[in-house]
């Protein structure tokens, strides 16, 4: 309520005392808010300015129809998939406000969830899994510090929260984050940064960096780190008429229609 409050206060408003003549701040203006709080003016209209972009955004609304946010943990905690996207709303500050907001209160019911397992014996959390696609927009050095995901990626596991991230150019990710991922798997990398990135924290890095040079472009991956006790070349499947033929476990004596085939996927 005191935000809806505040946003509501007119920044610059004045008014004429009648007594002296005198330009004074308006009872509805940010510089009377701040002298009746003994808060300096210009702080207080700095905070209003910069609370106006969040007020701005369409999805901010004083009296929402449900609390979206309650209900995204809900989910997670009796084990549905939630998957979001911010759509147009692609600027860093769509980003740092909706993911700052999510992962603050996911943070705090897995923790509290924990504490009372390990305290009074309570029923563990559901372990939960959080994934970032083109994670460089989340956690690169400028916006990194201002997310919870590095506390997330260094704290969390012990509180059953892990966090997967996906990107092409791991070289746009803070190092420190980097540095706290215990299980990689990586493709053939031709840029060095990227490649830099990827080794970070890791033992025999030129070794690992030979191994990477030699993965076939678009057809393995490299699996190294916490979770393998020795870095493992995997090749992934071609997805042909071979494969599809071993996984249903006969060679068609002709060719299968469109209705056969999807009786046998989908039954």
């Amino acid at each position: 309520k005191w935000f809806s409050r505040f946003m509501k206060l007119e920044p610059g408003a004045v008014e004429t005392d009648p007594e002296s003549g005198k330009t004074v701040p308006a009872p509805n203006s940010v510089a009377f808010w701040a002298r009746l709080n003994n808060v300096h003016e210009k702080a207080a209209e700095a905070l209003h300015r910069k609370l106006a972009l969040i007020n701005d955004r369409d999805y901010v609304c004083e009296k929402p129809a449900s609390d979206a946010v309650s209900a995204i943990v809900d989910k997670l905690e009796h084990g549905r998939h939630v998957i979001l996207s911010f759509g147009k709303y692609d600027t860093d500050l769509d980003y740092l406000l909706v993911s700052n907001i999510l992962t603050r209160r996911i943070r705090a019911h897995w923790v509290g969830r924990t504490e009372r397992h390990k305290s009074f014996g309570e029923p563990a959390p559901r372990p939960l899994l959080i994934a970032i696609e083109e994670a460089h927009k989340l956690l690169n050095p400028q916006l990194a510090g201002q997310t919870a995901f590095g506390i997330i990626a260094r704290e969390l596991r012990k509180y059953f929260v892990t966090l997967l991230v996906v990107d092409q150019r791991p070289s746009g990710i803070d190092d420190e984050i980097m540095s706290q991922l215990g299980t990689r798997i990586t493709g053939w990398l031709g840029d060095d940064d990227d490649i830099r990135a990827v080794l970070t924290g890791l033992a025999g890095r030129d070794q690992l960096r030979g191994m990477l040079a030699r993965l076939r472009e678009k057809e393995e991956v490299l699996l190294l780190g916490w979770g393998v006790k020795m870095p493992i070349p995997v090749r992934s499947r071609r997805y042909d008429q071979q494969f599809w033929d071993e996984m249903r476990g006969r060679q068609p004596a002709r060719p299968r229609t469109i209705d056969e085939i999807n009786d046998d996927l989908f039954g």
